[in-house]
């Protein structure tokens, strides 16, 4: 469907007011608080994620009432839907973990039936957890309505000893458990402080990756992405997001007008700035082919080269995102990136301004006696930290995050996994040692199916102490959270025949960041031999949604979506 399309059928043209065979219509609508002068007015959807699963979720129950709210009072009709969540954080390291890249295309589908069945004039979507964003984005991008989205919030560190603790600091204390190097009582002590309340995990972890590319491509209110969940300024954003729902509704301003290649680039930049997570990656290639964006990996690359990181950010930084709230947030970074001649400043937003007359009031500096923020020609890299990797391992490429590594290279014996299990249950028992490449495969879009995070095997590593000695490359991918000599999205996956599916233990992989390199030292008559003989895993699921997510997903250098125009590969 193309974008004039995608406008033409979803205008309502408020049809329940025409007619009577629209009778019908109407008195559903009288149901559930429409009355006579409600007719004509714009009807608006209201995407609530609200759950008890997560603290990232389990605010957005208030945020969306005061969304709704605010558009009843400006003129508008609001009907509130809800849709899912996944928690990252809770399912990490189980077969729970499979179903959460599903959730992006449950959310995406769940906003886009909706909103499709009811005919809505505009879309305001609530989220939290780290797939809300990206579901919300790619529902948007189809439909190409009036749309708003409201973050849920960060949630504020917890606080331990003096340090600040994030959900990551959970994960890591486990491997230093089992390395020894902490006893079971601090442990303890970590899990009870890492999370004091509501809020999406707080370092630049892929929630507040995500709400920050929401906001610098012009879909949130400024400054609107950093804010912590628990405060009333968020209340607030959520209000005024929903007045200005309206007011987009007036002017057909559609969200593929803010979703255009220019706004992509802005929205890779600011994440190379700050240190975000290399989900970003996978979620603003799906986001782009949703609007019919040319976007591929060689952008995030080119752009990588140009752009350094100033933020001192978590988890291969210092601080968490309320720190950045405090300093000036995500616009003052994007201030910072247009003066030096880095971002797009002509792009229309949800304000009714565009990005550089958002930025008019912004201090183009960071200010004094902080240290969050360093000056654009200070930075801590020259260069941003998410490469792209290609080589006879990778063709289609691999993401590696780069910030915070002593070395950007190792060359080591592979060290060969069929699942995430088997690969944490060697780095707990100390069969991994300093060289080594740890490969965990058949956890890719297909294979695994979904695609599963390895934040506890990475966290493992770090935790005993050999992040900066041991390497780690999957078909899978990484939490926001991850940081350490790694390498996901290794397209094509082993599921579908790609090289990694084809490694031995003990073959020498090299992982080089500086040369964008990731290959194995075997030769390539070896390599035609072993995939002679090669077959792929049986189906892990044969029914229910997550065998018709293997089915129908396309390989994650292409954003993992699950409408390929060209079938799945």
């Amino acid at each position: 469907m193309t974008k004039s399309d995608a406008s033409a059928s979803n205008r309502r043209s408020h049809v329940v007011t025409e007619g009577p065979s629209r009778a019908p219509n109407r008195a559903m609508l009288r149901a559930v608080g429409f009355g006579d002068d409600d007719f004509g007015k714009p009807i608006l959807g209201v995407a609530n994620a609200h759950s008890t699963i997560t603290p990232c979720n389990a605010g957005l129950g208030d945020l969306s009432h005061a969304a709704d709210a605010a558009i009843r009072g400006a003129g508008g009709m609001p009907q509130m839907f809800g849709t899912i969540t996944i928690s990252d954080g809770i399912s990490m390291g189980t077969e729970g973990m499979k179903a959460s890249l599903v959730s992006r295309e449950v959310i995406a589908d769940s906003i886009e039936t909706v909103c499709r069945g009811q005919s809505l004039d505009g879309i305001l979507a609530v989220g939290g957890c780290d797939k809300n964003m990206p579901g919300a984005m790619i529902a948007m991008a189809r439909l190409d309505l009036p749309s708003v989205f409201v973050y849920g919030g960060t949630i504020k560190p917890g606080h331990l000893d003096g340090e600040d603790l994030t959900i990551v600091s959970v994960f890591e204390a486990v491997g230093e458990h089992a390395a020894g190097r902490i006893e079971l009582d601090t442990l303890k002590a970590v899990e009870e402080h890492a999370c004091p309340g509501n809020g999406s995990c707080g370092g630049m972890y892929t929630a507040n990756t995500m709400s920050s590319a929401f906001e610098v491509m012009g879909l949130s209110l400024p400054g609107s992405s950093t804010m912590a969940a628990v405060d009333q300024e968020k209340a607030d954003s959520a209000a005024e997001s929903g007045r200005v729902l309206v007011r987009l509704v007036k002017e057909n301003l559609t969200a593929r007008a803010m979703m255009t290649r220019e706004s992509f680039e802005n929205a890779i930049r600011v994440i190379m700035a700050v240190g975000g997570s290399t989900n970003a990656v996978l979620h603003l290639l799906a986001a782009a082919r949703a609007a019919e964006v040319d976007l591929t990996l060689d952008d995030f690359e080119r752009i990588r080269r140009e752009t350094p990181l100033f933020a001192d950010l978590k988890p291969s930084g210092r601080y968490v995102a309320t720190d950045l709230h405090r300093v000036g947030g995500i616009p003052l970074v994007m201030k910072m990136l247009l003066e030096a001649g880095m971002l797009h400043g002509d792009l229309p937003t949800i304000t009714g301004k565009s990005v550089a007359e958002n930025l008019v009031d912004v201090p183009s500096k960071p200010p004094e006696g902080q240290d969050v923020v360093r000056p654009i020609d200070q930075p801590l890299y020259t260069e941003g930290h998410l490469a792209v990797l290609k080589g006879n391992l990778a063709p289609e490429g691999g993401v590696a995050k780069t910030s915070g590594l002593k070395s950007k290279s190792i060359t080591g014996p592979a060290r060969v996994f069929e699942s995430e299990e088997e690969a944490m249950d060697a780095i707990l028992s100390g069969g991994i040692v300093a060289g080594d490449v740890v490969v965990i495969r058949n956890e890719g879009p297909r294979g695994g199916p979904g695609m599963r995070e390895m934040l506890a095997p990475t966290s493992a590593i770090i935790g005993r102490g050999l992040g900066d000695s041991v390497g780690l490359i999957t078909d899978g991918r990484f939490s926001g959270g991850t940081y350490g000599l790694v390498v996901g999205h290794v397209a094509p996956e082993a599921a579908v025949g790609g090289p990694i599916g084809l490694l031995r233990e003990g073959d020498s992989i090299t992982i080089d960041a500086d040369r964008n390199l990731l290959q194995v030292n075997v030769d390539d008559a070896e390599l035609e031999a072993r995939r002679a003989n090669w077959s792929p895993i049986p189906p892990r699921y044969t029914r229910g949604v997550m065998a018709k997510y293997a089915r129908l997903v396309g390989s994650a250098a292409q954003g993992a979506t699950t409408d390929e125009t060209e079938g799945p590969r």
